[in-house]
């Protein structure tokens, strides 16, 4: 059995720098880019920039596409089901208008808050582990 030279070890080691992934999840739910975390991620409501202005970094190779809105829809409905189930579960006297107010209501406005934190991530993860273009590297491969 032979011994392999320190020099390949280190030849194998010397990837690019590993990129923290929970501290992009972070910057990317409050908004921001994942690299410096001082730009934003997005120039309108869910319209991504094509780069940071802050640091540079290209953010057009995400590939968000369906699952923030799928996430969403996941987490809002959890929620909602659970406070429904237990409010209307315990007190029964609720007026219907209250019901066809509150719920709906609550809805739109958690989605919404949700969306564009979820999508964010979504980018920051995405960039995190070099996917879709952010590594640098050649796509074609």
């Amino acid at each position: 059995m032979t011994a392999i030279p320190s020099s390949t070890l280190a030849f194998a080691h010397s990837g690019p720098e590993k990129r923290d992934v929970g501290r992009a999840l972070r910057r990317g739910f409050l908004g921001r880019c994942p690299r410096c975390g001082k730009g934003h991620v997005f120039r309108a409501f869910l319209k991504v920039r094509d780069r940071c202005e802050v640091c540079g970094e290209d953010l057009h190779h995400h590939r968000a596409d369906d699952a923030p809105p799928y996430l969403t829809i996941l987490i809002v409905a959890h929620v909602m089901g659970i406070a429904m189930a237990t409010v209307l579960g315990t007190w029964d006297d609720i007026p219907t208008w209250v019901n066809f107010t509150l719920w709906p209501t609550m809805v739109v406005v958690l989605s919404l808050v949700l969306l564009p934190r979820i999508k964010g991530a979504l980018i920051a993860l995405q960039w995190a582990l070099r996917m879709h273009g952010f590594g640098g590297g050649d796509e074609t491969a």
